[in-house]
């Protein structure tokens, strides 16, 4: 019998370990890694039962009973090696890994070389990391592989150890999915990922991104966030990575850093600072970043006397000649700038290009009145939030690229396109005149974000989500909602639900019947139905013929079409809300006709009142390029016919104005004093229901969109929890008879 030590086990699989070893005055020593994962990692392994398979670093001159004694002093550190060859790592390491997936997931494609060599070595390499992590499984343990290099593992693992769990974190962009099938092992690389049970990624649009992949390249579709695959369900997630935010406020504001920060600030004259702190990587945005110091200084020479650039690049791959070049480039336009604009009193960049430990950057994120975070292209970016983190002092002002992940969270940052240069220009001249008032604000707002979705609660999501599936499925997102709602809830005397359809209670589907219910939503509306407290009623823009198909037999009310048509109960006839003139759709039919003709996967759906455009099949870009072009001639055409034109998920609808889920909400509700009503919607027309319902209503709006809700959930999985609560919660006894579905509507 294992002890609950060993089952509660995580192996973390990386290419590199936790710790470096390297060959020093012909003495083996061990150093703490420096790269973001192995740093961001640390806390949660200090405080886990967790072991690390990776690569220990280039050690081309170790005999096999060298290799032994190293394996023995990495167990200390719980950590087991695995050894390559100087040809796997060429091939697996500089050629694939460095040479194609990095540039490619960063959009920089003319960085990948011309001919294109070393498949077989990453998927002998990554064979390689797949036996070591299974020659170390125990039952209970999860496995947890991260980043791109190791993107074939998981299916590889899969083969050897088909009951394992195993999750996999890409903490790079996932590109687009035109840039990603520029890939020439496209395929392989898919189909590798989908041997895990969890897929996480930092934002949704990298999620959005890496299912148009499945979709285009392999033919596999979403439904809820997961993917039947083999007999086994592929969860996909959205974990935003975070920092040990609480260390890096202590360390921070320790007097060593506090004192060493002042001595920076005198060393530089007391100027204004600006930082930077960078990998050297042509991902950074260095370049641009240097050119825009260079504008602001030709802007006003005279700057070169009140502020100073101190940037610190951390030497990075310098074996590749990219590297190397890229090396050459920064000193030259460093060594142009301070040239020309420096003074016999003041040089207006200092260039550092070695590594600096963690006190020593947190002295630099103190000092600083601007940090520059300007990435053409960044998975996360985790010095962002580690400045964030270090000015407790509520101090310093974060310019942030909007190319970077950590952009979608940090939105008080000064967010920019790192491309423009006149436009970082003008963002650092704009973050060195703000006031205290407003930096003090956007610090205060940015270090709640950090310091609520830090490094340890991305660790702890994923691996609890990897252990213990949620129930219902659906994709995992770090974001409040649902656990406000249910407490809110959870005193609720009787609730009367108005429901949402599409994109509420179901995903988005290509075609309207490919949104039917599957049988666990309807069991669940059934057994909402049946409940003597609940009330259920569904308002939707659906057709009655369709909803009516599905839903009719279930004991609860439906408002279709936008509540023109109204079912109050399944053994009731369905009635108009108001007779409607629909001359004008003779009118409409050909002009919808020709946009189905030049939008391939586009059709038209046509309702009592309405006729509805859908273009989810068509191409994305285009499809929404035609829906505006649409909306236009619709504007202009029918500005004297009584129809209001309104945007949909992937459809343009048309329909008789005057008719809205606003007025059918407004019919069901019951002036019951102890009910309260739930609301919940993913659109527009949801958003104007809101607006209607009694004051203590609860209100919840599904997806990112901004809302005047008074909750936010991200899909319909998250909706369906909600749901399961109330459903199967404790009967509250009353001495009153409760109304039924009727009564409410």
């Amino acid at each position: 019998m294992k002890s609950g030590a060993q089952l509660a086990r995580t192996i973390l699989v990386s290419n590199r370990l936790p710790v470096t070893a390297a060959i020093e005055d012909g003495v083996l020593r061990l150093h703490a890694s420096s790269g973001g994962l192995a740093t961001g990692l640390r806390g949660f392994r200090d405080r886990c039962d967790a072991a690390w398979i990776g690569w220990p670093g280039n050690l081309p001159e170790l005999t096999p009973d060298d290799e032994r004694a190293l394996a023995g002093q990495l167990a200390a550190h719980r950590a087991t090696p695995v050894f390559l060859t100087p040809e796997e790592i060429d091939g697996y390491y500089r050629g694939v890994s460095n040479g194609v997936i990095w540039p490619l997931f960063h959009y920089l494609l003319e960085e990948i070389p011309t001919r294109v060599q070393g498949w077989d070595a990453f998927r002998s390499v990554s064979e390689k990391f797949a036996r070591t992590a299974a020659a170390s499984y125990r039952d209970g343990d999860v496995v947890w592989i991260h980043d791109f290099q190791m993107m074939l593992v998981p299916a590889l693992l899969r083969r050897l150890l088909p009951d394992a769990k195993i999750g996999f974190f890409l903490h790079v962009p996932f590109p687009s999915s035109e840039v990603f099938s520029v890939c020439p092992w496209r395929r392989e690389l898919l189909e590798g990922l989908l041997g895990a049970d969890l897929i996480g990624f930092h934002t949704p649009a990298y999620v959005r991104h890496f299912t148009t992949s499945l979709r285009r390249i392999l033919g596999v579709e979403t439904s809820m966030g997961t993917i039947r695959r083999d007999g086994r369900d592929v969860r996909i997630g959205v974990f935003p990575m975070g920092v040990d935010a609480q260390a890096w406020s202590e360390r921070a504001a320790s007097a060593g850093v506090r004192q060493r920060a002042e001595t920076i600030r005198a060393d530089a004259g007391h100027r204004r600072l600006i930082v930077g702190i960078d990998r050297l990587d042509y991902t950074k945005g260095l370049r641009r970043r240097l050119l825009a110091m260079e504008e602001l200084l030709r802007q006003d020479p005279s700057l070169a006397e009140t502020l100073r650039l101190i940037q610190v690049t951390v030497p990075s791959r310098e074996s590749m000649k990219p590297y190397t070049s890229l090396r050459d480039e920064i000193d030259g336009l460093v060594g142009r700038i301070n040239s020309t604009y420096a003074t016999s009193s003041a040089v207006p960049i200092h260039h550092i290009h070695h590594a600096l430990d963690e006190r020593e950057i947190a002295a630099l994120y103190r000092a600083a009145d601007v940090m520059l975070v300007t990435p053409l292209r960044d998975g996360m970016n985790l010095v962002a939030k580690e400045f964030v983190a270090s000015r407790s002092d509520l101090g310093g002002v974060l310019v942030l690229s909007e190319f970077a992940g950590a952009a979608s969270e940090l939105g008080d940052a000064l967010l920019i396109n790192p491309y423009d240069v006149d436009a970082v220009a003008a963002a650092i001249r704009k973050a060195l005149a703000m006031d205290a008032a407003e930096r003090t604000r956007r610090m205060r707002s940015l270090r709640s974000r950090v310091f609520g979705q830090d490094v340890q609660r991305w660790a702890h999501s994923f691996i609890d989500e990897l252990r213990e599936p949620r129930a219902g499925g659906g994709p995992v997102e770090q974001f409040p909602g649902v656990s406000d709602v249910l407490a809110r809830l959870r005193h609720a005397h009787r609730i009367e639900l108005i429901l949402d359809y599409d994109g509420t209670l179901v995903p988005f589907a290509r075609t309207p019947d490919a949104a039917a219910p599957d049988p666990q939503l309807l069991r669940l509306l059934s057994d909402l139905g049946s409940r003597p407290d609940t009330a259920v009623h569904i308002v939707t823009g659906r057709s009655r013929e369709s909803i009516g198909r599905w839903l009719g037999g279930l004991p609860l009310g439906i408002s279709a079409e936008h509540g023109l048509w109204f079912r109050p109960r399944p053994d009731e006839a369905w009635a108009m809300l108001r007779p409607v003139s629909v001359e004008w759709k003779a009118g409409l039919r050909p002009i919808l006709r020709r946009f189905v003709e030049a939008t391939p996967g586009s059709f038209v759906e046509e309702k009592t009142a309405s006729l509805v455009w859908h273009y989810r099949l068509a191409d994305d870009e285009f499809g929404e390029r035609q829906s505006r072009e649409l909306r236009l001639l619709l504007a202009e055409l029918l500005s004297n016919v009584p129809v209001e034109i309104m945007s949909a998920h992937k459809a343009v609808e048309i329909k008789v104005q005057g008719v809205s889920k606003r007025d059918a909400v407004q019919a069901l509700l019951g002036n019951a004093a102890d009910v309260t009503v739930v609301a919940i919607g993913d659109d527009q027309a949801d958003e104007a229901c809101y607006a209607v319902l009694p004051e203590r209503s609860v209100t919840v709006h599904v997806n990112g969109d901004s809302t005047n809700a008074d909750y936010r959930v991200r899909d319909p999985a998250e909706v369906r929890r909600i749901l399961r609560e109330i459903a199967y919660r404790p009967v509250q006894r009353t001495a009153a008879p409760v109304a039924a579905s009727a009564d409410c509507a």
